[in-house]
């Protein structure tokens, strides 16, 4: 029966994370030739179990052929749709030191939908250079025009803590609703706008704290 649009709020997240997960393993199972696939195939592939990955598909609707399994090209596609990346996602760096050439230097994020479309740095020697890798770049006092002529969508904050608040004020007013904060400063967004945190730090923490009690 394929994909269904379901609110966000009943979908947990640990649900959402594990998405991307199986669509990667399903594309490591299409590259061996296997065209149909069960949830124990999945499940194998993906270190997790049958039950567990029937119960997360079951919130987007039936996606599997009783007594066949599920065909991978057709549950790729309703799971991009049910991720919202079957359509390409126009993002924005904030900050070209040394976090955001690494982001650049990586093509994962193209190949998950998400093209980062335009640069923003406060340092008057690199905007002066005007593009980076064949990416324009810009100073930030430029931000909302930009923003809105290249129609961006999401905002990678990569900059030092101490911007990093002004700089999620300033995507915000731009018109931006989705931000990816690279940074430990703690933000704050108002309703309608998406915030997620990459803390490197509290993974390794948690890395520590595991290894430490083992």
């Amino acid at each position: 029966m394929g994909f269904k649009k379901v609110s966000r709020m009943k979908i947990p997240d640990a649900t959402i994370r594990r998405l991307s997960p199986y669509d990667r393993c399903l594309e490591e199972l299409k590259k061996s030739g296997n065209n149909v696939v069960s949830s124990s195939d999945i499940a194998r592939k993906c270190g997790t179990n049958p039950a567990q990955i029937r119960k997360d598909f079951a919130y987007f609707g039936e996606f599997g052929v009783r007594g066949v399994g599920y065909y991978v090209e057709n549950l790729q596609k309703d799971i991009k749709m049910a991720l919202g990346i079957n359509r390409p996602w126009m993002c924005a760096l904030v900050g070209a030191g040394n976090l955001g050439f690494a982001l650049l230097g990586t093509d994962s994020l193209a190949k998950r939908g998400f093209k980062i479309s335009v640069i923003f740095e406060n340092d008057p020697i690199l905007v002066e250079m005007g593009s980076f890798q064949g990416i324009p770049l810009f100073g930030m006092d430029e931000m909302a025009q930009v923003i809105s002529d290249f129609g961006i969508h999401i905002g990678l904050i990569a900059v030092n803590p101490e911007t990093a608040l002004k700089v999620s004020h300033s995507l915000i007013d731009a018109g931006i609703k989705g931000i990816l904060n690279f940074t430990p400063a703690t933000l704050k967004v108002p309703p309608g706008v998406v915030l997620k945190n990459v803390d490197f730090a509290i993974d390794l923490e948690g890395i520590a704290f595991q290894l430490s009690n083992q």
